[in-house]
C-alpha cells in the first residue's frame, strides 16, 4: 500500500511537472511572438502564436495576437476567425470587440462592424480604441468629415497619444487641409523624436501635400531610425520619383529589388523612371519582368503597353506578343458570350497592332452584334493593309451586295468620311497624385481613360498635355486648346480594390460641371472602373448630332445604330451655330427662335439615320449643317435626381489600418 502512494505522487508529481514545463514553454512562445511583433515580423510573431496554440489551446491572448497577425498581412478572413475563438476565450474583453470592429471594416461588412462598435460604445463610452474604430467606419463610409470629429474628440481627450495624432493628421491631409494636418503630425514629430513611424507618415502627409524636400528629409530619418525599412524606403523613391529626381528613384528602387526580386512596386517604379529618362528599351525591359512578376498588375500592363505604342513602329515584333494577350481575352470572352468584353480586348489589342490579323474576328464580333456596315468597314480596311484572303474578299463582296438598299447607298455616302464627334474634352490626370502603391497611378489612369475615348464615336478627346501642375494649369490649357470640358482623374486604391473619379469642368468658365465615381474590387479592377466613368460620362452628356444632307422634305443624320438610334425617334433642328453649353453644370443653351424644325426617324444604318424633316413656322429654314438635339421636354420628363454615389478614400482607409 505504501509503495502504491509513492508511485501514485511520483505520477502526480510528474504530470505537475511536465504541465508546468508546458505552460512555461507556451508562455516563452507567446512572449517570443510579441517580441516580432514589435519588430513588425508578422509571419515570425504567427509562427510562435501558432506554437503555444499548440501546446495550449485555450490560450486566449496568443489567440488574439494571432487575428492582430493575420489583420496586418491582409489576411481579413482568417484574423475573423481568429478573433472570434479569442473573445470565445476571453469574454467582456473590449479590445477583443474593437480588434473584430476593425476586421469587419477591412472586410466591407460595415453595418456588422457598427453593431460591433455601438455594444463597446454603450459600454465604455470613452474607450479610446472604440473612437479609433469610429472613425475609421466614417472613412469608410466616405465621410471623412465625420472622422476628424471623432479624432479632434479624441486628440482632446489624450492629448500626447501618437496614433490619434498621426490618424488625425492623415485624415485632415486627405481633405485637402494639408496645414492643420501638418501641425498635427508635428507635435507628434517633438513627443515621439525617435519613433521612424512617426517620420515615415511625416513623410507620407508632405509627399500628398507636394513639399517633396522635407518628405524625403523625412523618410530618410525614418530609415535611419530602421534601416531597410521597406515602406519608407518604397515612399522615398516614390518621392524622388514625383520630384523629378529619376536616377536617385531608380536607384532606391534598385535596393528594394535587392531586398526583394518580386517587389513588383520597385520594377513599376524603376520602368516609369526609365520613361522619364527616355530610356525606352530599358522601360521595356523592365517593366516586361515586372509583367511577368504580377501579371495581373494593370498599372504596369498598361504602362509597358503604352511606352511600346509611343515607341515603337507599327512593324515591331514586340507589337504582336504584347497584343497577343488581349485577343486570347477577347476570344475568350466571345467563347462565354461576353461580346462588350470582347469588343473591348480586341480594341486595345488593335491599338497596339492595328496590323494583326486577328482584326477579322473583331469584324465577325461586329457583325454577330448586329453592325453589317461596320462589318464591312473593316474588311475593306483590311484589304487596304494587305490582310485580306481570299476568304475576306468574298465577304467584302457578298456584303457590298447584301447592303446595296442600305441608307448610305441610297444617299451616295461614305458613313467612314460622314463620321463626326460632337464633343471636345481634355482628360487631365490629377495633380495631387500621394500615389501610396503605384506611382503615377492617376496619370496613368487619365493616359488610359484617354485612349479608351478614342474608339468613342461621340467624344473626342483632345491632345493635351496629361500632366497639369494644378486646377488653374488645367484650366487654361483646355480653354486655350477649345475644349467644351475638360475631365481630371483622380484615383484612390489599396492591395485589392481601386477607386477613381473624374471631375469635370466647363473649359469656358472653368465651373464645375459634374462629378463621376467609380469603385471596383477584384481582378481588372483598373479596366472595368475606368469604362464605368466612362458609362456616366456618356450618359451625363446630351445628345448632338448633325444634319449632314437634304433632299426636299428628307433629311440625313450623322448618327445612327451604334448611337442608340431608333425608328421613330424625332429630334428638334437647331440652326448652325446656335447651340452653346451651360455655363455651369452639363447642358446644350438655345433659343426657341432658333428651332428650325424637326425630324423623326424612319431608316437606320449603323452609323447615320434618315428621316422626314418638318419646318417650324412659315418659313423653311432648316439646313445641312444645322444640329440635332433632343427636345428639353423629353430630357425633363426622363431627367432623374439621383445623387452620385460617394465612395471610400482607399489609400486613407489603408494608412489608418497600419497606423498601431
Amino acid at each position: 500500500m505504501k509503495r502504491f502512494f509513492i508511485s501514485a505522487f511520483l505520477i502526480v508529481s510528474a504530470a505537475v511537472f511536465v504541465f508546468s514545463q508546458t505552460r512555461e514553454t507556451a508562455a516563452s512562445y507567446y512572449e517570443a511572438g510579441q517580441a516580432s511583433m514589435l519588430e513588425e515580423d508578422w509571419y515570425a510573431a504567427a509562427e510562435n502564436f501558432e506554437e503555444c496554440l499548440r501546446l495550449n489551446p485555450a490560450h486566449a491572448e496568443s489567440t488574439a495576437s494571432l487575428a492582430e497577425c493575420f489583420y496586418a498581412l491582409g489576411e481579413f478572413d482568417q484574423a475573423l476567425s481568429w478573433v472570434r475563438k479569442a473573445r470565445t476565450l476571453a469574454r467582456g474583453n473590449m479590445g477583443l470587440a474593437n480588434l473584430e470592429a476593425f476586421v469587419l471594416i477591412a472586410l466591407g461588412r460595415l453595418d456588422a462592424a457598427s453593431s460591433v462598435i455601438n455594444d463597446v460604445l454603450s459600454r465604455e463610452p470613452y474607450n479610446k480604441e472604440a473612437l479609433f474604430v469610429q472613425a475609421e467606419l466614417s472613412v469608410a463610409r466616405g465621410r471623412a468629415g465625420d472622422a476628424v470629429l471623432s479624432y479632434t474628440d479624441a486628440v482632446r481627450r489624450y492629448p500626447d497619444d501618437r496614433r490619434v495624432l498621426i490618424s488625425l493628421a492623415m485624415v485632415l491631409g486627405s481633405l485637402g487641409e494639408i496645414d492643420a494636418a501638418r501641425g498635427y503630425i508635428e507635435r507628434a514629430i517633438e513627443r515621439y523624436p525617435e519613433d521612424y513611424r512617426v517620420y515615415y507618415y511625416a513623410a507620407y502627409l508632405d509627399a500628398q501635400g507636394g513639399f517633396f524636400p522635407s518628405a524625403a528629409r523625412y523618410a530618410e530619418r525614418a530609415l535611419s531610425l530602421k534601416p531597410g525599412y521597406p515602406p519608407a524606403r518604397s515612399l522615398l523613391a516614390s518621392v524622388r520619383y514625383r520630384a523629378g529626381q529619376y536616377n536617385i528613384a531608380s536607384r532606391l528602387a534598385d535596393e528594394s529589388i535587392a531586398a526583394d526580386r518580386n517587389d513588383v512596386f520597385a520594377w513599376y517604379l524603376k520602368g516609369l523612371s526609365s520613361i522619364q529618362m527616355n530610356r525606352f528599351q530599358d522601360a521595356v525591359s523592365v517593366l516586361s519582368i515586372a509583367s511577368a512578376i504580377d501579371p495581373n498588375d494593370e498599372f504596369v500592363r498598361i504602362a509597358l503597353e503604352d511606352t511600346i505604342i509611343r515607341t515603337t513602329n507599327l512593324e515591331d515584333p514586340i507589337r504582336s506578343s504584347w497584343a497577343d494577350y488581349h485577343f486570347a481575352r477577347a476570344r475568350d470572352f466571345t467563347s462565354r458570350n461576353l461580346y462588350g468584353e470582347a469588343l473591348f480586348e480586341y480594341r486595345r489589342g488593335l491599338r497596339i497592332n492595328p496590323y494583326a490579323a486577328d482584326r477579322r474576328e473583331y469584324a465577325d464580333l461586329l457583325r454577330l452584334q448586329g453592325y453589317p456596315s461596320r462589318y464591312l468597314e473593316e474588311l475593306k480596311f483590311m484589304q487596304d493593309l494587305g490582310l485580306a484572303s481570299q476568304t475576306v474578299n468574298d465577304a467584302v463582296e457578298a456584303y457590298d451586295s447584301l447592303l446595296r438598299d442600305a441608307v448610305f447607298r441610297q444617299w451616295s455616302v461614305d458613313p467612314v468620311l460622314l463620321a463626326s464627334r460632337h464633343w471636345n474634352i481634355a482628360v487631365f490626370a490629377s495633380p495631387s497624385d500621394s500615389a501610396f502603391y503605384h506611382a503615377d497611378a492617376s496619370f496613368i489612369a487619365a493616359g488610359f481613360i484617354k485612349d479608351i475615348l478614342s474608339h468613342d464615336r461621340n467624344i473626342s478627346p483632345m491632345n493635351l498635355e496629361l500632366r497639369q501642375s494644378s486646377y488653374a494649369g488645367a484650366f487654361r490649357t483646355a480653354r486655350e486648346a477649345g475644349a467644351d470640358y475638360f475631365l481630371i482623374v483622380s484615383v484612390s486604391e489599396n492591395d485589392r480594390d481601386i477607386s477613381m473619379k473624374g471631375e469635370m469642368f466647363t473649359a469656358r468658365t472653368g465651373s464645375a460641371a459634374a462629378s463621376f465615381s467609380s469603385y471596383r474590387t477584384g481582378p481588372d479592377r483598373l479596366r472595368n472602373a475606368s469604362r464605368n466613368l466612362l458609362d456616366q460620362l456618356n450618359n451625363a452628356l446630351p445628345f448632338r448630332a448633325e444634319l449632314i444632307k437634304r433632299r426636299s422634305a428628307r433629311g440625313l443624320i450623322d448618327k445612327g445604330k451604334a448611337d442608340g438610334i431608333a425608328p421613330g425617334t424625332v429630334f428638334e433642328i437647331v440652326r448652325k451655330g446656335r447651340v452653346s453649353l451651360q455655363s455651369e453644370g452639363i447642358g446644350l443653351v438655345y433659343s426657341p427662335e432658333d428651332v428650325a424644325g424637326s425630324i423623326i426617324i424612319e431608316a437606320i444604318d449603323d452609323e447615320i439615320a434618315m428621316g422626314t424633316l418638318t419646318r417650324s413656322g412659315f418659313f423653311d429654314r432648316i439646313a445641312e449643317g444645322d444640329e440635332l438635339v433632343i427636345p428639353k421636354e423629353v430630357i425633363d420628363a426622363s431627367a432623374g435626381n439621383t445623387p452620385p454615389e460617394t465612395y471610400a478614400d482607399l489609400e486613407l482607409q489603408n494608412l489608418l489600418r497600419t497606423i498601431r
